[in-house]
């Protein structure tokens, strides 16, 4: 059975405190609150992570090594494209909440979508933009933080960055998405078009256009007018660092 499944069955039995150990890259987590979190059992700089690589296998007392918190922000897409008719920005992040919750990611996330109040550079806090470096969800480094996504070239990607969706499968290789554009609704500074945002995300009438980016281009916010009637991948950002876990 594929690592994500296994953790996708597990994640909701075991209890907190239980240990789990990677094998295939000797790691060891601990079961927190909302998923798991790397154990520091030695040296320095070990990061937390979410619930998405881990697999059931060493178990036992909670450890006495800290628990390390996750200094990154995840960038991941929903499981399924969807057209311009997403019910407002509130429905896209609904979605986003709700996958999120279903793998174990305790963060708050949010639509990586323009609307008639957003930007979409002002969905993650201001503190948080310029040193926490932006992850997918195998904490794969996307972007070294949210404010190199915003310089007008469009936000290239690293060359063979996978963006992965809340299920585990990379977008730009599987047939789920048989298009591989990604909705945003804004210029290339992240500031909201409201000619090109899909009357809010509401329509899918197919004379009404969203901005969106063409990943085969290699970029997030690439600027292209499409007819909202097109199903295109959905992102969501982890929009703040949490520095503990909630109890």
């Amino acid at each position: 059975m594929p690592t994500y499944q296994v953790m996708l069955s597990a994640v909701h039995e075991l209890p907190e405190g239980n240990l789990v150990f990677l094998t295939d890259r000797q790691e060891l987590y601990v079961r927190v609150r909302g998923g798991f979190r790397r154990v520091l059992v030695s040296g320095g700089g070990q990061r937390g992570t979410p619930a998405g690589a881990a697999l059931p296998g060493l178990r036992g007392p909670c450890p006495s090594s800290p628990v390390v918190p996750s200094w990154q922000l995840h960038l991941v897409a929903l499981n399924t494209p969807l057209s311009g008719g997403m019910r407002g920005i509130r429905g896209a992040d609904f979605q986003c909440f709700q996958q999120a919750r279903q793998v174990g990611l305790a963060g708050t996330f949010r639509a990586f979508l323009s609307s008639r109040l957003q930007d979409l550079y002002s969905i993650v806090r201001r503190a948080d933009r310029a040193a926490i470096p932006i992850v997918n969800l195998r904490d794969e480094v996307l972007f070294n933080n949210w404010d190199a996504l915003f310089t007008g070239s469009g936000a290239p990607l690293r060359t063979g960055a996978r963006i992965l969706s809340f299920d585990g499968r990379d977008v730009l290789r599987d047939v789920g998405w048989p298009q591989k554009s990604v909705w945003h609704g804004s210029d290339a500074k992240g500031r909201r078009l409201p000619e090109s945002y899909c009357e809010t995300w509401r329509t899918e009438d197919h004379a009404v256009t969203g901005q969106a980016s063409s990943l085969a281009s290699g970029k997030l916010l690439e600027q292209a007018a499409s007819s909202c009637q097109q199903a295109f991948i959905v992102l969501c950002i982890e929009n703040s660092f949490m520095t503990t876990t909630k109890k």
